[in-house]
């Protein structure tokens, strides 16, 4: 969509009103990635280029000034600590309770292992490698293990899912199921039981005790498309009725199921969103950590927007978004760029209700909380 000077301008005086805060920050080469490392921090690493620059920045601290804002000068990101690797990297994650993230690059099928390091040094060091047994040298989703030892599950395709320990590369657990699907996004529900979701929108549901799978096929009125999924847990519960599972597809196409029957989502809807007929690399949708039944959606344009699925039903119109951040679409290097830029991924911070980060094709990175004029008021 082509924005014109005038209309972001009036974004501009607008935003004023609808945004608590509001930050942006450049970088050299767009990312894929925000994973959090602390409160505060967050690390990005680029997927264009000859190499990619991975980083942890440090959120600015205008935001977390409060009432004093006034009084503080710190309105950028700062980069905390920065390293490179020559693959360029498509999935980054952080082993909870470490300084340690896990990547998965374009060109191979290894994990790579990195040390973000402390406060005697600002390098990120690369500490191992571990080669995949893999039939597909690309599109290696990962998620972190929830054991005491440290361990990732990481499969390109659904026979492919396994768990691998971190500090020896042994093999944990794998998943017998034969199935030439590809992952679209997998992710722990406890410390044993655990989620896939195929690009075609099939569930399936593995616990690390038992190699075999259960399997939730989609209805065949929705097959070809594209899917993504993201999982609200309460982390203090681990009971199916604390967890819903939100499947979006590539047309905009919102399934929202209970972990007790996945077979039969409680909730369909179709969100009035661009369809993106070509790459649907960047189909990303995240329940809100804080805000009860509040979700996000982005990649299909340079928007992210937010959903309360309290009122949802199980027909009739499309919902409206209660809050769309259009920032990336609206800044000064969009307004005269060939093509608008998409929103790559964005995250919910994981204790302030209404604050995100997101980034975009452009390399923009963004830190907002908005009004809720509801909520707020």
């Amino acid at each position: 969509m082509d924005i014109s000077s005038d209309e972001a301008d009036d974004w501009f005086i607008e935003s004023l009103n609808t945004y608590k805060d509001l930050h942006v920050f450049q970088l050299e080469h767009p990312t894929k990635v925000i994973e959090w490392t602390g409160e505060k921090s967050i690390c990005v690493a680029g997927y264009t280029g000859a190499r990619s620059e991975i980083l942890e920045l440090l959120l600015p601290l205008k935001l977390y000034a409060g009432e004093n804002q006034g009084l503080c000068a710190e309105r950028d990101f700062k980069v905390q600590h920065g390293g490179f690797s020559e693959e360029l990297i498509e999935s980054l994650i952080r082993i909870p309770g470490t300084r340690c993230v896990v990547t998965t690059g374009s060109s191979s099928s290894a994990l790579q292992i990195w040390d973000i390091g402390g406060d005697d040094s600002d390098v990120i060091k690369r500490t191992g490698v571990i080669n995949l047994k893999s039939t597909s040298a690309k599109g290696v989703k990962i998620a972190p293990g929830l054991t005491d030892e440290p361990a990732v599950l990481h499969g390109s395709c659904i026979s492919e899912v396994q768990l691998t320990e971190i500090a020896t590369g042994r093999v944990l657990y794998t998943v017998a199921k034969e199935s030439s699907d590809s992952v679209s996004g997998l992710q722990f529900v406890n410390a044993c039981v655990f989620l896939i979701c195929a690009s075609n929108g099939t569930l399936l549901m593995g616990d690390t005790r038992d190699p075999s799978t259960c399997h939730y096929p989609l209805q065949d009125s929705k097959s070809g498309l594209h899917w993504s999924f993201g999982l609200r847990s309460d982390s203090s519960q681990s009971e199916p009725s604390c967890c819903t599972v939100a499947r979006l597809s590539s047309s905009g196409h919102m399934l929202l199921s209970d972990l007790r029957d996945l077979q039969s989502p409680f909730c369909q809807t179709k969100l009035n969103v661009q369809h993106s007929t070509s790459k649907n690399d960047f189909l990303n949708v995240s329940w809100a950590p804080v805000l009860n039944r509040c979700l996000s959606v982005s990649g299909f344009d340079g928007t992210v927007h937010i959903y309360n699925t309290m009122d949802w039903s199980t027909a009739g119109q499309s919902p409206q978004p209660v809050f769309s951040h259009r920032g990336h679409e609206m800044s000064h290097e969009a307004k005269y760029s060939s093509s608008p830029p998409v929103v790559t991924t964005h995250s919910w911070h994981q204790s302030r209700p209404k604050t995100l980060l997101s980034a975009a094709t452009d390399g923009s990175l963004h830190v907002w909380d908005w009004v809720d004029k509801i909520i707020d008021r």
